[in-house]
């Protein structure tokens, strides 16, 4: 079982498809990276988990496909990995 994480971190959402600059303000102004293979990485800092289930509810509202999520900075010595 993955360690928990409640608290402020970097996280890496991916998803498929290319998404437009226009849609950082919906995503709470996280950078968003057009990737070569086909999907966007969204990057930035998310407050907590209420705040990244926010993001995830977004992310399934749009009707984009959910690939990844990557907690990049975490207190603990391992990061975790989500894959959809």
């Amino acid at each position: 079982m993955p360690a928990e994480h409640h608290g402020p971190g970097q996280y890496q959402l991916r998803v498929r498809g290319h998404l437009d600059s226009s849609w950082t303000n919906w995503f709470e102004g996280m950078a968003l990276t057009q990737e070569d293979d086909g999907t966007t990485t969204l990057c930035g800092p998310v407050l907590d988990q209420a705040a990244l289930h926010g993001l995830l509810a977004k992310v399934r509202d749009m009707g984009a496909t959910l690939i990844a999520v990557n907690l990049l900075e975490d207190p603990s010595p391992q990061n975790e990995t989500i894959k959809a």
